[in-house]
């Protein structure tokens, strides 16, 4: 067979991604269709910027849902003859495999497009989820840091200032360097880090429902059943089910990922204690007899949501941004792993040679931590007319 043109490569490329299309068409429509009673997330179709970024992370979103129904061929497989082929190039023996490779093959004869799109899922399993318990742990400690002040502000303030007095690369070599598997110290961070998120619902509810015990416990207990069930498959690997898991690997990742996060958003959501504890509607809720917790959760937090959300889709490109960079160096990943890090990492040794297997993902990457700083401008510029 002859190889593809790139008008070919681009039309098969655009058909592999059928059900991306389709997700995004029916996403937007229904957004677009409610977007005046969708709140701050709404009010973003208002702005060309917003929607931009927003279609760019859905794309990649839905490219990691659906990554099993685009790729051709196996990421990790390996076929006889591809190696460092060119974009396009058709397979010497297809058989029952897709008959070509799109964007080429890399120096171990794999698909670099599938790479591509299942370097998609390895990132976004851990980014978003990473960055949502950093933002909890910030969340239930900067609260009381900036509402309550004294010495509880003074040690939390410390403790987050010592941790970001270290350089992010230098720790983060530290924390996903492969000796420090075999302490208990991963073990024990992630058991420390893992148990605020439990905390910080069960709180946040039953701060919500104190008046209601029927609810306040059905909701607590059901919140507390599945997070000692998370709890223990996560930390313990002792989930029955095995749906909670996470490889050595992955878990220090993930840990390192949350530890250097969460004291920037502790310091963040202080700042912004600082500023709304004095407001009004804080000093109405305190003179109805509202308790302290009731108060910062449910009054200073969702009047605090604006630059939280923009500071949350920032920090999930930063994340994204470090995970590539680990991946790069070879730390915290299994070396066959198709995340674009270690992919940029294998194709850069032969750049000037065959530049699509390193070119490929690091435009991915590129265009997915564009898109997130898209959609955080956009969120900003709408929060701001709130």
């Amino acid at each position: 067979m002859d190889p593809l043109n790139w008008f070919e490569i681009l039309a098969r490329m655009a058909q592999q991604f059928l059900p991306v299309w389709v997700a995004l068409v029916v996403t937007y429509a229904l957004s677009i269709r409610f977007k005046r009673r969708l709140g701050l997330y709404g009010k973003l179709f208002d702005s060309t910027v917003g929607m931009i970024g927003f279609g760019i992370v859905l794309f990649w979103l839905f490219t990691a849902l659906f990554a099993d129904l685009i790729v051709t061929h196996d990421a990790l497989s390996q076929v006889s003859g591809m190696r460092n082929e060119p974009p396009g190039s058709a397979l010497r023996d297809p058989r029952d495999l897709y008959p070509y490779y799109l964007l080429g093959g890399d120096s171990l004869a794999r698909d670099v497009f599938s790479r591509m799109v299942m370097g998609a899922r390895e990132v976004l399993r851990i980014a978003p989820f990473a960055a949502m318990i950093s933002f909890m742990i910030g969340i239930t400690l900067g609260l009381p840091a900036g509402y309550f002040g004294g010495k509880l502000d003074t040690g939390l303030t410390f403790l987050a200032n010592l941790v970001l007095a270290f350089p992010v690369i230098l720790l983060f070599f530290l924390l996903v360097a492969p000796e420090i598997q075999e302490t208990i110290i991963p073990s024990v961070m992630a058991g420390i880090l893992f148990l605020v998120p439990i905390l910080f619902v069960t709180i946040l509810l039953n701060a919500r429902f104190f008046t209601q015990p029927a609810k306040r416990n059905l909701y607590v207990g059901g919140v507390l059943l599945v997070g000692v069930w998370a709890y223990a498959g996560l930390v313990f690997d002792a989930d029955p089910v095995g749906l909670w898991s996470m490889s050595p690997n992955l878990l220090n990742v993930f840990v390192a990922v949350v530890f250097v996060n969460a004291p920037t958003v502790f310091r963040i959501v202080r700042g912004i204690t600082l500023d709304i504890k004095s407001r009004d509607y804080v000093a109405a809720a305190q003179t109805r007899g509202e308790g302290p917790w009731y108060i910062m959760l449910w009054e200073i937090l969702p009047n605090a949501r604006g630059p939280l959300i923009v500071d949350f889709c920032l920090r999930i490109g930063y994340t994204t941004i470090l995970l590539g960079t680990l991946g790069f160096f070879g730390l915290g990943v299994s070396p066959e792993s198709p995340d674009w890090g270690s992919t940029i990492n294998a194709g850069r040794r032969l750049l000037t040679v065959y530049p699509h297997p390193a070119l490929v993902p690091a435009i991915a990457l590129m265009s997915l931590v564009l898109g997130l700083n898209l959609l955080a401008d956009g969120l900003r510029e709408e929060s701001l007319k709130d």
